[in-house]
């Protein structure tokens, strides 16, 4: 790894961990003063996938060549935006630690290790960076997740502004995380001879992870707020028991698998 990436990295750790503990300091939202940690969480998230999403948009519209070429066709800052990347789920893994059980966060912590293992091998050798690129399309979905689940624990559901999320999430999920991770698979699939044993291994194990987290956040998110909408807030008095309420997170809307970071 060169100074300068080694740099991006742990300036971006602790840039996010900065972060976490800065926004303690900062008064949450109200509505939010049983789930503060997740408030502060989801903003710190939302904020690294601005920051990558945007950046994977315009460098793939700056320098196509990296989907072209994902193994060595890529511009010096774009291996510096990976590197960003490795410090955020770094930072976002020890918050995870430190503020929940094992039990209640090791699916979100599986994730974490498969991206900090591909990211970190393509830093630490400069290569397919490009092919890295192409993965942070997913943050633009993220984007809309984040903000999802941050409307959900602001209670803020159901609203126009949530059902309009929803859907953006629903579609964003389509267009930049399953399609992108298909273009991935089938790379390679198609440039297996040319890889290493171990790459492929490294490579498909993490797409394969982050593909079925993926397709059950979408199944979820369709089933929780689609197919099943949350009922209007002067309906929550005829609510009983286990029923679900407006202002409730669902089973969907507050598992691990929804607090998708990537």
């Amino acid at each position: 790894m060169a100074p300068t990436e080694l740099l991006a990295t742990g300036a971006s750790f602790a840039a996010f961990r900065g972060l976490h503990w800065g926004l303690k300091l900062l008064p949450a939202p109200g509505s939010t003063a049983q789930d503060r940690w997740k408030w502060r969480n989801r903003c710190v998230s939302l904020l690294h996938s601005l920051l990558t999403g945007a950046g994977s948009l315009l460098g793939l519209s700056l320098y196509p060549q990296m989907a072209s070429d994902p193994v060595h066709g890529h511009p010096f800052w774009a291996l510096v935006l990976v590197a960003v990347s490795v410090g955020y789920f770094l930072a976002d893994g020890t918050d995870l630690l430190w503020n929940q059980t094992l039990g209640q966060t090791w699916e979100l912590l599986c994730h974490h290790l498969a991206v900090v293992c591909c990211f970190g091998f393509v830093v630490l050798s400069g290569h397919y960076v490009g092919f890295s690129v192409v993965s942070l399309l997913v943050e633009v979905n993220s984007i809309c997740l984040h903000l999802r689940i941050l409307l959900l624990t602001s209670h803020q559901a159901p609203s126009v502004a949530f059902s309009v999320t929803s859907l953006a999430s629903l579609g964003t999920l389509v267009l930049f995380r399953l399609i992108p991770l298909g273009w991935m698979s089938l790379w390679i699939l198609r440039q297996h001879r040319q890889m290493p044993p171990a790459l492929i291994i490294l490579g498909g194990s993490g797409l394969f992870i982050v593909s079925a987290i993926s397709i059950k956040i979408g199944l979820q998110i369709l089933i929780s707020d689609v197919l099943q909408p949350r009922p209007h807030p002067s309906m929550r008095h005829k609510e009983t028991g286990g029923t679900r309420t407006c202002c409730d997170e669902p089973t969907a809307g507050d598992g691990s698998t929804l607090n998708l970071k990537h």
